[in-house]
């Protein structure tokens, strides 16, 4: 077969790979849309928004779950990571740490706590803790029990954070401060620790708001009317109205706050990879 007779055979038709590419997003689109439009039509809509959308049931939530519910959940979850974050730090420490024990026993403590579900540790907390200790009472009533048991959950994660946050900086950066005549213990503290946190900042929030949604587990402390976080105010709400609209606008309140971390988080691991490029 000559050169010409190549040419004049007439070419395969066929969809490059781009146009299979766009047809295939098209199509998912298109199913995607059908999805919604199927669930919009098929949803009774009318009784949805008796049980979930009354009014006037939801102003009469107002202003107790903002001043009295948000911010509960709010003092729980700051007292929890703050408690988290200095622990963490010291069994992260303990993590690289040159001594065996110190190593086994901070492995230990990660292993347990990060399999445990964070509602057996707030069972433990109310209940084992009372009856092991007679007669002793935790520091901060509620809130320093929910401080101390977030704190235990959150640590075992914020540890292995850390660590890779400590062992991420430069090991250039250590010699460096040693030469300058820093001890080992300065030049952590002072070197590579605020490095640390600089490459971790982003995970750590993310943590922020885990702990943010666990502080519902508060219930099973057997908290008081003042001491109520926004989902059992909710659940209290929904009970004595025998309606779920105080649960969807305390699921409301926790995107108040959820959404704009998850923004900030965004931003802040966007400016990571560009200081990295």
């Amino acid at each position: 077969m000559t050169a010409t007779d190549v040419r004049l055979q007439p070419k395969k038709k066929g969809l490059t790979r781009r146009q299979k590419r766009s047809l295939s997003r098209g199509v998912q689109y298109v199913v995607f849309v059908a999805a919604v439009i199927a669930f919009a039509v098929s949803a009774d809509w009318g009784r949805l928004k008796n049980q979930f959308a009354q009014g006037s049931i939801a102003k009469q939530m107002f202003p107790d779950v903002i001043t009295l519910a948000l911010k509960n959940t709010v003092l729980y979850t700051l007292s929890g990571f703050v408690v988290g974050l200095a622990l963490g730090m010291v069994i992260a420490l303990m993590r690289l740490s040159s001594v065996g024990p110190y190593r086994w026993l901070a492995g230990v403590y990660i292993e347990i706590f990060r399999g445990l579900p964070a509602l057996l540790i707030f069972i433990f907390i109310g209940v084992a803790v009372p009856l092991a200790f007679p007669g002793t009472e935790i520091v901060g009533g509620t809130y320093g029990k929910v401080a101390l048991a977030l704190g235990l959950v959150a640590a075992a994660y914020m540890a292995e954070t850390i660590r890779a946050g400590i062992q991420a900086v430069p090991k250039g950066q250590m010699e460096a401060a040693r030469s300058l005549g820093f001890s080992p213990a300065r030049a952590m503290v002072s070197i590579i620790v605020p490095q640390a946190f600089r490459i971790i900042l982003p995970p750590l929030t993310n943590e922020l708001v885990l702990l943010f949604k666990d502080s519902s587990l508060v219930l099973f402390l057997g908290v008081t009317l003042e001491e109520r976080e926004l989902s059992k105010y909710g659940r209290d709400l929904a009970s004595t109205t025998a309606n779920s609209t105080p649960i969807l606008v305390a699921g409301l309140c926790y995107l108040l706050v959820t959404i704009p971390l998850g923004f900030v988080v965004r931003r802040m691991e966007a400016k990571a990879q560009e200081a990295v490029k």
